[in-house]
């Protein structure tokens, strides 16, 4: 691939993906369901795949969720205050600190850029900076700060680099297994250029289908869902998307709103009565595309030259006016002049980083106050396709399933492998599943599509 270090930095203002993400820490690498030594039992008409691949964010103890969501009642300039440096010794970046694009990749590119670009007013060449994880945030900030001089440690509590960006490569597989971010906007056009000259390939995903239990039906119309969010935000208090729309005469319950709903758990992680309505994202629109090809050498290449540990979790952060002490969970205590911590939201909330001194209420206020999300996906693929539909996103309506949404490949690629995305509380229950009971709970959200 030929994908360079400018090339992530190009993306931080160009908003590279509508998938959210959130977590700049590695998290285990998943692995496939053994779907033959546990004879899941699929429901009549669903064949057992010849393989599967979930990711289990929700449970991971590196991430503690998938995404940061904006709750009812927390006000504008929450993430700000979350990403105020501190005493120019502590930086912090990730989408959780994004105020225009947070819970999205395009925010975590963005949050690393601005990090870099705060650090650099106290900071000067020849510094030594840790960096903590090596996402998507921490990659950018990295790289910035390697261009300006400045000695650069990344520290990734995972094996791997990449975060949210993660492609599993097997060869059991047709095609890399996406357990992050791969697909991309209308709003992506700058990134996807990028990509398709480091020769990662992208594929339109083409056609919707919306299915009730009785058939086929008309897509669902959003206009009423952004007519109440548009009311909603005019009222003096902010009220939950749930009571938005009953305010403005829709049942929440209802079918079709609810099939929109599931959409929009898919983008932010939360339900309905959980969601702020003045701060909302908007639902996803347009025919998404998707990465074919591994993302890795994505941020691989915007590392290069910056010197990155794996596997080295961080335990403790220390900081004066000296500078600062990063302890890592070995025990070890290294020495820096600056630190840029890119943790999850989910982790800074378990408090898995200690910090000394406390962080400031600014901090320790955002934290609290914002939530975390919970958005997992699920990777089947058979030898013989037993479905008949071409289009390319499935939407369930009406239907008592645990996964409404799915991605099929088929048209696109050719390969038969089926993609299920499930956000909000679903998703939690989901990820919280065995391996085979996750597999049958998957089978059985794909009756409908028999």
């Amino acid at each position: 691939m030929r994908i360079t270090r400018r090339t992530l930095l190009l993306g931080a203002g160009a908003g590279v993906a509508s998938v959210l993400l959130a977590s700049c820490t590695p998290e285990p690498a998943p692995t496939p369901t053994p779907t033959r030594t546990r004879e899941p039992e699929p429901p009549p008409g669903v064949p057992a795949p010849a393989g599967s691949v979930r990711s289990t964010w929700t449970t991971d103890p590196f991430a503690l969720g998938a995404v940061s969501f904006t709750p009812v009642g927390v006000v504008a300039g929450t993430r700000t205050a979350l990403g105020l440096p501190i005493d120019d010794r502590v930086f912090f970046a990730g989408e959780a600190t994004d105020e225009d694009a947070p819970g999205t990749v395009r925010g975590a590119i963005a949050s690393g850029a601005r990090a870099a670009e705060e650090l650099m007013i106290p900071g000067s060449s020849g510094e030594r900076v840790a960096v903590v994880g090596a996402g998507l945030a921490g990659a950018t900030a990295a790289a910035l700060l390697a261009e300006r001089g400045v000695q650069v440690t990344v520290f990734e509590a995972r094996d791997r680099v990449g975060g949210r960006v993660h492609s599993q490569v097997d060869d059991s597989w047709p095609v890399p297994v996406q357990l992050g971010a791969w697909l991309f906007g209308d709003d992506d056009s700058e990134v996807l250029d990028q990509l398709t000259s480091g020769d990662v390939g992208i594929e339109e995903l083409t056609g919707e289908l919306w299915r009730t239990p009785d058939g086929d039906t008309d897509p669902v119309d959003p206009q009423p869902f952004t007519a109440a969010m548009t009311t909603a935000q005019a009222a003096p208090e902010d009220s939950s998307v749930a009571d938005a729309l009953t305010a403005a005469g829709v049942d929440p319950a209802d079918p079709a709103t609810a099939a929109l709903l599931a959409i929009l758990a898919t983008r932010t992680g939360a339900d309905a009565d959980e969601l702020s309505s003045w701060l909302a994202p908007p639902l996803p629109t347009g025919e998404p595309k998707a990465a074919r090809d591994d993302l890795t050498p994505f941020v691989e290449h915007a590392l290069d030259g910056v010197q990155v540990g794996l596997s080295s979790p961080v335990a403790r952060i220390a900081y004066d006016d000296s500078g600062v002490s990063v302890r890592l969970g070995t025990g070890e205590a290294l020495s820096f002049d600056r630190v840029v911590v890119t943790v999850p939201l989910g982790v800074l909330q378990k408090r898995s980083i200690e910090f000394e001194p406390a962080l400031p209420f600014s901090q320790r206020g955002a934290i609290a106050a914002l939530g975390t999300g919970a958005i997992e996906t699920v990777w089947l693929r058979w030898d013989e396709p037993f479905w008949q539909n071409e289009e390319s996103i499935w939407h369930a309506v009406g239907a008592d399933v645990l996964i409404p949404t799915w991605i099929n490949l088929q048209p696109t690629t050719g390969e038969n492998v089926l993609v299920g995305l499930v956000g909000g509380t679903a998703a939690a229950d989901f990820a919280a599943l065995d391996e085979k009971a996750a597999l049958e709970a998957a089978l059985a959200s794909l009756t409908l599509w028999v």
